[in-house]
């Protein structure tokens, strides 16, 4: 089994469906579709706690995932599984371009202005039809910067740094 720090959550299970121990799922990826190709997944409440299990049969609506798993035959096995989540290693994420990140490689990262002063940290992407937004968290407060070019300077993964371009007003200071 991979390392749990190595495990990326794809979806969390909301609820059973039918008798026959189906599960909705709310995916938590960009490409519901990838739970098509999707055999195996790792489940769990949490990272640290997960079991292999086989999906036999999925199928993507407007209102989530539909999945059937083989070690889940039943409404009440199903039901017990709501709130868990579903995970893949390293091997199973899907790859992104170049420039484009996965929102928990962005939480925790500190937030750096064009003076190299620290503003803050990240602490949620929120989705959003135009653009994603950053909320950071400064004293005691948060603020919102919108994830484009005019604002974002520079990302740098490996150090945990989101240089930012702060205009008046922005924090609040």
């Amino acid at each position: 089994m991979a390392p749990e720090n190595d495990l990326l959550a794809v979806g969390r299970i909301v609820k059973a469906f039918g008798i026959r121990g189906e599960i909705v799922v709310q995916p938590m990826t960009d490409s519901p579709e990838r739970f098509r190709e999707l055999r195996s997944v790792l489940m769990g409440k949490e990272a640290g706690s997960v079991r292999e299990v086989h999906i036999e049969e999925s199928s993507i609506s407007h209102r989530g995932v539909r999945v059937r798993i083989a070690e889940i035959t039943d409404r009440t096995a199903a039901e017990r599984v709501v709130g868990s989540f579903l995970f893949v290693d390293s091997e199973h994420r899907l790859r992104i371009p170049r420039g484009r990140f996965f929102v928990h490689e962005l939480v925790g990262m500190s937030v750096l202005d064009e003076e190299g002063r620290v503003r803050g940290v990240v602490t949620d992407v929120l989705k959003l039809p135009a653009h994603d937004v950053y909320v950071v968290e400064h004293k005691g407060g948060e603020f919102m910067i919108p994830a484009v070019r005019e604002f974002i300077r520079d990302i740098d993964v490996e150090q945990r740094i989101l240089k930012v371009r702060i205009i008046e007003g922005l924090t609040g200071d």
